[in-house]
């Protein structure tokens, strides 16, 4: 009976969860992606420099990634529902005392840990228990879900514009905040199945008669409580240390556009209406990209990493033609193309990690990963604010993102090299040596 409850259900209520995290995805990662509609308001309000006010979303990206391994301990510790019910609240008490605006130190305080807080124990759990929901359908759940961020991105852009036009920023804070208490509803719903692995673990010691010490062993050998939870060691592997240095270097870079492109198009003198379209576009296009180059990757017709280093080339270049745009039109153009490849490089940067350490260590790598990936969005934007107050000029914050981003495809290149080089190594020990005669055949041969 045990047994097979714990298989997952592969559909039914499991449906009601993919729903829940698609809800989920929308009201964390989507609203963290049109906060740049916020950066000219709240910079004007406190009268700071680009720089000062950008340190925001910096610690909200920072406090995200950082937090998703404390997420996950405690999802093993209580259960998913919980944890993602206190990253609504978080999420919640971010926006809402946002809304008084003190002080910058404030804002960062608020809007940018409490709410980085509550996105990240929203958003690790809720996808994480999608994966336990299901098995055989696992891709097509997590696609499902994931698509929650693109779809609200679009609809975000104009609506926040709406709001800010309407009750001003600080009044649209406390909605989105209200808005987002919405993911503990998203929660309630994600029930816990009926045998996790921890109580599976849990049986399995205390169900099994003490005298039948054989018996017990590979109760507790199948256990996951025994497998390792985390591998710390991977940093001493030159391969995955290549790719975490690519990912540094691409989160300075991921979160710069988003963050100034309202602003340049403001100084272009675009409408705001339809400067608002803009993230509006850039949604659309990044789910169109997402799903062409996953469709793409699992045809295997180009290697993960090449696949990689080829979207990142690609939206390195679009980041430093986008600059060029002087209307609507191509700026629009030149968004939608920065769009779709980072769709694209979404889509498969996860599949290279996987591939570089192998599936035994890929929890503790993204683990990891994502703990040094943050520093890059925690310096990043700041670091863009910084030469944009230099240099007096929005385009050259893309600029930087692209050099950053084509200097981290170099890193790509260089872990391809290596894996090259390691797979030569193993297929020539692994060569099987020439058969050698027994020595009486031989002796006879040299008889004959």
């Amino acid at each position: 009976m045990q047994a097979k409850e714990s298989n997952p259900p592969d559909g039914g209520y499991g449906w009601v969860v993919v729903v829940s995290a698609f809800l989920v995805m929308g009201l964390t990662a989507a609203v963290l992606k049109t906060f740049g509609l916020f950066f000219v308001e709240i910079q004007q309000h406190f009268d700071e420099l680009a720089s000062t006010t950008s340190w925001i979303t910096s610690v909200t990206i920072a406090v995200f990634h950082l937090g998703a391994p404390v997420a996950s301990s405690l999802c093993v510790r209580y259960t998913h529902r919980a944890v993602v019910i206190t990253g609504g609240l978080l999420a919640f008490s971010g926006m809402a005392l946002g809304f008084l605006g003190f002080s910058m130190i404030w804002m960062y305080a608020t809007t940018g840990f409490l709410q980085g807080l509550g996105i990240s124990f929203s958003w690790t759990p809720a996808i994480s228990i999608v994966s336990h929901y299901f098995s055989k359908k696992r891709a097509l759940a997590n696609a499902v879900a994931s698509a929650g961020e693109c779809a609200f991105a679009f609809t975000f852009g104009p609506f926040f514009q709406w709001l800010i036009s309407q009750y001003g920023w600080k009044g649209a804070l406390l909605i989105i905040g209200g808005i987002q208490l919405n993911i503990c509803v998203c929660g309630v719903l994600m029930r816990p199945l009926a045998s996790s692995c921890l109580l599976e673990g849990r049986h399995s010691e205390t169900e099994t008669p003490a005298g039948n010490s054989s018996s017990r062993t590979q109760k507790e050998d199948r256990s996951p409580i025994k497998h390792k939870t985390f591998n710390w060691m991977l940093v001493r592997q030159p391969q995955f240390v290549l790719y975490a240095i690519f990912g540094i270097l691409a989160a300075m870079s991921f979160f710069v556009p988003p963050l100034f492109l309202v602003p340049l198009s403001y100084s272009l003198g675009i409408d705001e209406s339809w400067t608002a379209s803009l993230l509006s576009i850039l949604a659309v296009v990044d789910f169109a990209g997402r799903l062409l180059c996953g469709w793409y990757a699992n045809l295997h017709v180009t290697k993960s990493v090449h696949l990689l280093t080829m979207t990142i080339t690609l939206i390195s270049t679009s980041l430093m033609l986008l600059p060029l745009a002087n209307n609507y039109l191509s700026l629009a153009i030149f968004t939608g193309f920065y769009g779709f490849f980072f769709g694209t490089t979404v889509a498969v940067h996860i599949t290279v990690l996987a591939d570089v350490v192998g599936m035994p260590d890929f929890d503790s790598a993204l683990g990891l990963f994502m703990l040094i990936r943050s520093t890059g969005g925690f310096v990043g934007p700041p670091l863009a604010g910084l030469i944009v107050d230099m240099v007096g000029d929005y385009r050259a914050g893309f600029y930087m993102a692209g050099a950053t981003l084509f200097l981290s495809a170099a890193f790509l290149v260089i872990l391809d090299q290596l894996q090259q080089r390691k797979a030569r190594r193993s297929q020539t020990n692994t060569k099987p040596e020439k058969p050698t005669l027994p020595y009486s055949s031989l002796h006879l041969l040299k008889l004959q």
